[in-house]
């Protein structure tokens, strides 16, 4: 007996399984479902048959290691990559034409396509690099975010094993975009202080607020992996990325990271992972306040950190102590980004002055 409805929307299918999960598809992703036990399933690899991977009944890590055992090596490698800052717009704004795209080999004007379909490298380094994780910057509005998010969706669910994209974004909350790191700012989103302003309340809870509105927004968008938040301890005043920051103390930077994680994280429905959940991506690890003369180190002037007051210890506590550590379901933010920083003469067990996500010692944390 069929246990499932079908219901046909714009330019997707929607199939409802009573007493089971629902699934969609892309009419045009070239995917068909396979009903099994009366259930309907997504027949992702399009091989005909229900594999361990495609079944929702099944739990996840059984589903993820049948996924991963019939991944190429190409294709797992193409998911530990990132793309390059992708732009979803039309506006005549720096961001928009450093990180634009080409359309069968013109501009957008000249092909005569819309803003929200793929880029040539975009489609390129989905299907050709196997990547999957793409990092979204600044958009023409709400609508265009989510109608392109779509796109992509249905342009990876036809390809291999159907693997979808998961789109990051650098903070997109405060009120304008002037640097590469929050060029997606200043949009058609709620506006809030930068986190230096959050800090200025001392009010984690306030900050637990803000995440479970910033997720939603965030999913609206097509966005499901937040490269924030930014929890370095701004021991340097000279350092460019200061107002991104929970400020110089370590104890309340510690009580914010775990809010903010919290809030984007934890569904209110479920107190843990849930439709709505938004990953959080805390960074840089292991603090990048600490940049010597406060040069940043995404140049090379800027590759060490170094800790003239000897506090080491106290720029992870934000991390080992607020991030890791979450009072609701989801216990721990679910990414680390590492700085780009040689942590300075800090590895007194092997004696590596190398950076931070090469470094055994300082690596040991966050495994």
């Amino acid at each position: 007996m069929k246990k499932y409805a079908v219901i046909e929307k714009d330019n997707y299918i929607y199939v409802k399984n009573r007493g089971g999960i629902d699934i969609a598809y892309s009419k045009e992703s070239g995917i068909s479902i396979l009903e099994v036990d009366g259930f309907a399933f997504k027949d992702l690899n399009k091989n005909g048959a229900l594999d361990p991977y495609e079944d929702w009944r099944l739990p996840i890590e059984e589903r993820i290691d049948d996924l991963s055992s019939k991944m190429s090596k190409e294709e797992i490698a193409g998911l530990m990559l990132y793309s390059g800052h992708q732009a979803v717009s039309t506006k005549d704004s720096i961001f928009a034409k450093m990180f634009g795209g080409t359309y069968d080999g013109k501009s957008l004007e000249e092909s005569g396509k819309d803003i929200s379909d793929l880029t040539d490298q975009q489609k390129s380094f989905l299907k050709e690099d196997y990547l999957r994780h793409i990092l979204l910057t600044v958009v023409d509005d709400a609508k265009t975010a989510a109608t392109w998010n779509n796109n992509v969706q249905a342009f990876v669910e036809g390809l291999g094993l159907g693997i979808p994209a998961n789109n990051s974004s650098d903070p997109r909350h405060t009120p304008s975009a002037n640097t590469e790191f929050n060029a997606g700012a200043g949009g058609d989103i709620s506006k809030w202080p930068e986190p230096l302003g959050l800090a200025a309340t001392f009010d984690p809870e306030l900050v637990r607020r803000f995440g479970q509105v910033a997720s939603k927004e965030y999913r609206a968008l097509g966005i499901t992996t937040a490269l924030s938040p930014q929890v370095d301890i701004a021991t340097e005043p000279r350092w460019m990325r200061f107002n991104g920051t929970f400020g110089e103390d370590f104890i309340l930077s510690r009580d914010m990271a775990e809010a903010y994680c919290d809030g984007f994280q934890t569904t209110e429905e479920k107190n843990g992972w849930g439709r709505g959940s938004v990953n959080a991506m805390v960074k840089h690890w292991p603090g990048g306040g600490s940049g010597e003369a406060g040069r940043d180190a995404h140049y090379g002037y800027g590759k060490y950190a170094v800790y003239p007051g000897n506090n080491f210890d106290e720029h992870l506590v934000p991390f080992t102590d607020g991030a890791f550590k979450l009072k609701n379901g989801t216990k721990e933010a679910s990414a680390v980004m590492p700085y780009y920083t040689i942590s300075y003469d800090q590895d007194h067990k092997y004696n590596e002055n190398v950076g931070n996500s090469y470094n055994k010692l300082i690596c040991r944390f966050t495994t």
